[in-house]
Formats: structure tokens, sequence, C-alpha cells
């Protein structure tokens, strides 16, 4: 019954929303996002900015570029159930009642992080979910296709998106003052550091592809020096992978890492989005690769004041 009212729900809105050109889908993802944004700012600027000096100030972002896309991510599930419920393995039962809770739970967990209540157990929880999406989707997918390499960037790509999580709960600020867990930071170099390397592989193969999370979308032509920005994220990405998996400046690497994936999101992604609003995949495709900017920030702020991770 509740799964039956909140499709009625959504495809009434949606339906209200059309006559502005956006599906219901795409507004409540700009709505979650914007939300979060605006959120994560107050706290922020209001909390956090003024204890932090020269680049440090850009590190309370990390958090907050990993949780909007989370929270984007959760309404998608809550307005498009029936086509991720297709992506649940066929073995679990109540396909649609995964879907629904895991977008209930990105959405919690995106607030948590924002906010910092209860964010170190919301992001061993996210984690340990982005974890379980790779056992259980991804690695099936993969060996079943093995040569496609869009099934090996997706899965990479959710391992990231783990690390990022677990680097949060497992940084030192979050250890001081809630109990965090060192060792999850330890773990996040390698969730991180081995996708890196080969989405920086993976760019000098195919380097028409779009930088950052190298998935289907090609650079439109229009952007400027499209075969730069490849070339640029495929040597940043090798050089700062292979820094994290060596645990040699990870700080360092991750912070270069992380500015520069941020800049491919606006100076490559928000035109593409701009270009195309009302495009649910253009919109994924930005809050993808915010996503992974984000997690490679968040490492960057755990592996402050020296820890295990590397300084």
């Amino acid at each position: 019954m509740m799964c039956n009212f909140l499709d009625a729900v959504c495809a009434n809105f949606a339906i209200a929303v059309a006559a502005f050109g956006l599906s219901g889908m795409v507004f409540w993802a700009y709505f979650a996002g914007v939300t979060l944004l605006v959120v994560g700012l107050v706290k922020i600027i209001k909390d956090e900015l003024p204890q932090s000096h020269g680049l440090n100030k850009l590190m309370p972002f990390g958090r907050l570029f990993l949780a909007i896309p989370m929270a984007v991510f959760g309404t998608e599930h809550l307005t498009d159930t029936a086509d991720i419920a297709n992506l649940v393995p066929p073995w679990m039962p109540a396909h649609r009642f995964w879907v629904y809770l895991v977008g209930i739970a990105l959405i919690a967990a995106a607030l948590s992080i924002t906010i910092k209540i209860q964010s170190r157990l919301a992001a061993t929880l996210l984690g340990a979910m982005f974890c379980a999406f790779v056992v259980l989707i991804h690695i099936p997918n993969i060996v079943a296709n093995a040569g496609n390499r869009i099934f090996w960037a997706v899965g990479l790509r959710d391992i990231a998106f783990s690390g990022g999580a677990f680097a949060f709960a497992g940084s030192p600020m979050t250890t001081k003052r809630a109990g965090g867990i060192p060792g999850l930071a330890i773990v996040a170099r390698f969730l991180i550091g081995i996708p890196a390397v080969f989405f920086g592989v993976e760019h000098f193969l195919h380097p028409t592809f779009a930088p950052g999370v190298p998935l289907e979308k090609i650079i439109p032509e229009w952007i400027p020096g499209r075969l730069f920005w490849a070339y640029l994220a495929g040597a940043v990405l090798v050089a700062a992978g292979l820094c994290m998996l060596a645990n040699r400046k990870t700080r360092l690497a991750a912070t270069y890492l992380g500015v520069m994936i941020l800049l491919l999101v606006l100076f490559v992604y928000l035109p593409i989005l701009i270009a195309s609003p009302s495009d649910i995949v253009s919109v994924n495709y930005f809050f993808d690769t915010l996503a992974f900017s984000g997690a490679v920030l968040v490492l960057a702020d755990a592996s402050a004041q020296g820890t295990a991770v590397g300084a």
C-alpha cells in the first residue's frame, strides 16, 4: 500500500512540474541538491571556516560534495523506482522495497553527514552499503561482461564512493569527537587509490570520453580543450592514485586530485548540465563526478595531522 501511495504521489507531481520543462525525477534531484547545498553552506560558513586557514578552508566542502550527490541519488530511487528495481539481483525478493529502502538511506546519510549528527555511523553504514552494491551487483556484472570497461568503471566508482564514506568515518576530527575508527581511513586509501589509477589509464586509452569518472559520455566538441582535460585528468589520476597506494604524500595528492576533479565538474560537466538541464543522464554525470571529488577531498582531510593514512 505504501509503495502504491508513493507511486501515485510521484506520478501526480511529475505531471505538475512537467509544465515547467522538468520531469518529477529531475525536479526532485535538483531540489535535494540545492537544499543540501544551502544547509551545508550555512553550517560550514558559520561553524567551520572561521577555524580553518589556507587550503584547509576547502576541506569541509569535501563532505558536502560527497553528501549532495547521495541525496540526489536517493530521490531518484524514490521517483524512478521501477527502472532501478531492475538492477536488484533477481534472487532477492521485494525488489521495489529494496529500492525505496536504499533511497531513504541515501537521503538520511546525506543529511546526517552534512549537518554532522550521527555522521560517523551514517558514513560507516553508507560505505558498507556501497560495498554491498559492489559485491551483489557490480562484481556479477563484471564477471559476466569482463571485456566491457563500463561495468568496471561503474563498479570502481562505487568502490571510490565507499572509500569517501569510510574516510569521513575514520577521519582524525571524527575520531577525537565521536570515537571514530582510524582503520577505516587506511582502507579508504586503497578504495580510492585503485579506482583513481584505473580511471587515469582509461583517460589515455579513451580520451574522448568525459573525464573524471570515465563512463559512456562523450565530451561534446563545443567544450574547449576537450582532449587537454582528458589527458590532464589521466595524468593527475594516475599520479595521485599511486601516491595513495604507496602512502606517500597522500594528503597532498588527494588535495590536488580533488581540486582537479572539482574543476572538471565546473568547466566540463556544469556546461553540459546547463545545455541539457532536463536530461537525467546529464544530471547523473554531474553528480557522479562531484561525489568522486568529494570522496577524494574527504580522504585528504582524513589524512591531516600525520595520521596513518599518510601525510
